[in-house]
């Protein structure tokens, strides 16, 4: 059966967001962005209680597709409820580029992005700069994912490279239109 709830993980620039609006796109689902939910009006934070009952509402029906981390706040909440989990696993030397790249434009262009919040320049440099989260998320991922997802009980894969993602889509694809499932 073709997997129609699913949770995309991965660094910020790993490709998540734009991997979960393909995978909702082929399942006919919404997708969810944790981003929209953690990241109020001037980058405040919900009260995890709030942030997980926004999620559940979020995931209620019976397709959706969401991209994000945060696993403390919706690993109990989300991933039991997926039929699969994608974790993007690429190099930094990949999602560095990626990264600097995505936010230079967004802060040059001003992009609105989640409740009126905006990049400014202090995201690209420092301790607290979107590269330096991405290093040491991944760090963290590393030791945390294998063993977390080996005990969720939900089918997960692993992509470890761009090609390895364009490939795994393409698979999915064809199999959402001819397999079983496929409407």
């Amino acid at each position: 059966m073709t997997p129609r709830r699913i949770v995309v993980l991965g660094v910020s620039g790993a490709g998540k967001s734009t991997l979960a609006r393909e995978l909702a796109r082929v399942v006919d689902g919404p997708h969810v962005e944790l981003d929209a939910i953690q990241h109020g009006p001037d980058w405040t934070t919900p009260p995890d209680d709030e942030f997980r009952a926004q999620l559940a509402s979020a995931t209620e029906g019976p397709v959706w597709v969401v991209d994000g981390n945060l696993a403390k706040l919706t690993a109990d909440v989300l991933w039991h409820r997926a039929d699969l989990i994608v974790w993007l696993d690429l190099p930094l030397w990949v999602v560095v580029p990626r990264l600097l790249r995505r936010s230079a434009v967004r802060i040059a262009r001003r992009t609105v992005l989640w409740n009126g919040n905006r990049e400014r320049l202090d995201f690209l440099v420092g301790r607290d700069s979107v590269v330096a989260w991405a290093v040491r998320a991944r760090r963290r991922h590393l030791a945390e994912y294998p063993g977390r997802l080996a005990l969720v009980g939900v089918p997960w894969v692993r992509l470890r490279s761009a090609a390895g993602v364009a490939r795994w889509l393409a698979g999915f694809s064809a199999a959402s239109r001819h397999g079983p499932a496929a409407r």
